[in-house]
């Protein structure tokens, strides 16, 4: 039987985003110990818990919520949850950690950080200036063509950056980045149309993937030790590999790019990722 839990509040507006909204990912180990110390009630119940936190129908559950079977030994849980409110992202973490369960699943690592637009993105117009200095006149048909094409698909990238959905592909990846400040690798003081530049061959890299893997980047300068979180989601575990090493080899990152950790994942509902867990029969 679940255990009833108390409702949430309002949010406070001085906490929600005027775009976009907050993100938050959270990995779990197993403590096979305390895992161990449960009675077969308490384990049976902390379950059924849970998997009520993780449900993304629930009543209290964030506007986007995914759960995850993680690959190796840094954790083996993974959850991963946008919406307006950060504090309503967080009372999942808390519901776990309250649950019986909680003392056996322990949080080994979170990334908290914002969806955004990034500055890099081009406007209509940059990106037909960007298309006149790659060599395509303005009274080409292709040059229109072009444009027309950029301005129909923009509003939807857009949203997708501040507002993403998150596929049902079966693989998930998440990793932290920078932007280098090591002396003649310094980001921040190249220009910003060098920057920019820089950053349209390394979206070029990545558009060869479209289909195959889906991307959200948060930004999360000010609030995590690192500047950007990057979340892919895959048809297939190698697309994984080969979007990651084909982008190192742009400049942006080859040059300027510092990683954190890995973390890869199979999608799951959370009752599948308990049994894959073995802690549900």
């Amino acid at each position: 039987m679940q255990r009833p839990h108390a409702p949430q509040s309002l949010p406070d507006p001085t906490r929600l985003t005027t775009t976009g909204w907050h993100s938050l990912h959270v990995y779990y180990t197993v403590n096979a110990g305390e895992l161990s110390a449960l009675s077969p009630e308490e384990r049976q119940q902390g379950a059924a818990d849970v998997i009520a936190a993780l449900d993304p129908n629930g009543p209290d559950a964030p506007l986007k919520m995914q759960c995850c079977a993680v690959s190796g030994h840094r954790a083996d849980l993974g959850v991963i949850m946008f919406d307006p409110d950060p504090l309503k992202i967080d009372r999942i973490h808390q519901r776990i950690r309250a649950s019986a369960l909680g003392p056996a699943l322990e949080a080994t690592y979170s990334f908290v950080s914002l969806t955004e637009i990034s500055e890099y993105v081009p406007t209509v117009e940059q990106y037909a200036e960007r298309l006149q200095q790659e060599g395509t006149a303005p009274d080409d048909p292709a040059f229109q063509a072009k444009v027309n094409a950029y301005e129909q698909r923009l509003p939807m990238m857009n949203k997708q950056r501040i507002y993403p959905e998150m596929p049902e592909w079966p693989v998930v990846c998440f990793y932290p980045m920078n932007k280098s400040r090591v002396p003649g690798a310094n980001w921040y003081l190249l220009p910003f149309s060098e920057r920019s530049r820089l950053m349209a061959e390394h979206a070029t890299s990545g558009i060869k993937f479209a289909g195959k893997v889906s991307q959200v980047i948060t930004a999360s300068t000010g609030m995590d030790d690192w500047e950007w979180g990057v979340t892919l989601w895959s048809r297939a575990p190698e697309y994984i590999k080969e979007i990651v090493y084909t982008m190192r080899f742009d400049q942006a990152s080859a040059e300027y790019g510092e990683f954190g950790e890995f973390y890869v994942g199979y999608v799951m509902s959370a009752e599948e990722v308990l049994k894959h867990l073995l802690i549900l029969n």
